[in-house]
This record gives C-alpha cells, sequence and structure tokens, in this order.
C-alpha cells in the first residue's frame, strides 16, 4: 500500500471548482476528483487548523484529546495519570501508530508541530521533515522535498506520505504576474457591510484584531 496524504490547510469544500464553486481555480485537485473518489458528505469534527488535525491524528474528538482551540490549555493534549501529571506519549496511538502496525512507513514534510507547538504531532513519524517557517512557507518551499522522497522511495511498497501545504492561508500572497484575474467581478451579495464589520470586529488567534 502507498498513500500520499496531501494535507492543504484553510480549504473548503465550497471554494473548489469540482465542488461547484464558480471560478475555475483549483484545476489539479479537479482532475483529481474526477478520476477517484470526492466524498460530498464529509465534515471535520474539530475547527480550527489545531484541533482538527489532533481529531484527525488522534482519532479522538477534541472533548476527548483535549484539543479543542489554539493558545494556552486549549491547545494542549490530556495528560493521564498521577495526578494528570504523566506525558500522553502512548497514550493515543492513533493514526499514525496504527500504520506502523500495518507496518506502513510514514513520513512527513510540515512545520505543523513548531508552528502549533504541537509537539505531540512528531509521535510515531519514521521520518519527518520541518520545512522551517512555521506554516509561512510556499508550496515551492514544501513540495520539492516530498517530490526527492518520493523519487528516492517511491517504488518501495508500504508507506504513507503526509505533505503539508499551506498556501490557502493567509497572507495571500499570489505571485504578481498572476494579476487579480476576478477584480472585476462584483462581491457575492451575501457578504453585506453589515456581516464586513462583524468579522473584522472579532478576536482569536490569527484574527483581524491580533
Amino acid at each position: 500500500m502507498r498513500i500520499l496524504y496531501l494535507d492543504i490547510d484553510t480549504t473548503r469544500a465550497d471554494h473548489l471548482s469540482c465542488y461547484g464553486y464558480l471560478r475555475k481555480t483549483t484545476p489539479n485537485i479537479d482532475r483529481i476528483a474526477a478520476d477517484g473518489v470526492r466524498y460530498d458528505h464529509c465534515y471535520v469534527s474539530d475547527a480550527p487548523c489545531l484541533p482538527s488535525r489532533a481529531a484527525m491524528f488522534s482519532g479522538q474528538f477534541g472533548i476527548h484529546n483535549g484539543v479543542v482551540n489554539h493558545g494556552g490549555v486549549a491547545a494542549d493534549r490530556f495528560l493521564v495519570g498521577c495526578d494528570r501529571g504523566f506525558s500522553t506519549d502512548g497514550q493515543f496511538p492513533g493514526f499514525v501508530a496504527s500504520l506502523r502496525k500495518q507496518n506502513i512507513y510514514p513520513v512527513s514534510f510540515s512545520p505543523f508541530a513548531e508552528r502549533h507547538s504541537a509537539w505531540w504531532f512528531c509521535e510515531g513519524w519514521r521520518e519527518m521533515y520541518n520545512t522551517g517557517k512555521r506554516g509561512s512557507e510556499d508550496a515551492s518551499e514544501i513540495v520539492p522535498g516530498a517530490l526527492r522522497w518520493i523519487g528516492e522511495h517511491g517504488k518501495n511498497d508500504d508507506w504513507m506520505l503526509h505533505v503539508n501545504i499551506w498556501d490557502p492561508h493567509g497572507p495571500y500572497r499570489a505571485p504578481e504576474d498572476f494579476g487579480n484575474p476576478f477584480e472585476a467581478e462584483p462581491i457575492e451579495d451575501w457578504y453585506t457591510e453589515e456581516l464586513r464589520q462583524q468579522q473584522w470586529e472579532s478576536f482569536g488567534p490569527g484574527g483581524p484584531q491580533e
């Protein structure tokens, strides 16, 4: 078995062309969807980024693994044992450990653990490559390393390669030669000035007031 897990941050189905988005912005994802299986009712159990991945990789809801938000104790895995002073290492085997039990070799290219101080994320990988910019890198700084790994090991059997891409996450840094192809398009009716102001005044990690 060979698994390539493309972990693309901050990407919603309603902004992918293959799910009916009005702009044709995801041709490669559309091609993969056309040749594979596309799910219409697949929902994350927890949000935002940190709780979502904690749930994915632990196999537990945030209320059970402890990670329910970004920052502070809300971002920490539950401790166990002796007045909850023991580390959680090995207590929640989750996704990566389950792969290893099936003799699948797990590898990750991701700055996620450093970005969120989520060191539990490092547990279980056979190889882990921190791309070094805490999520500020673009795909051109991540994908070449993953492609080199595939070139060297891709013909082997039984591996899982996790590649974490951050480009859709703000700040939005499209190349200048891309221009602004949607500049003349009107803003959709549902995005009112009242809603924009409400969002602008909101607080939270990475929010407009931070």
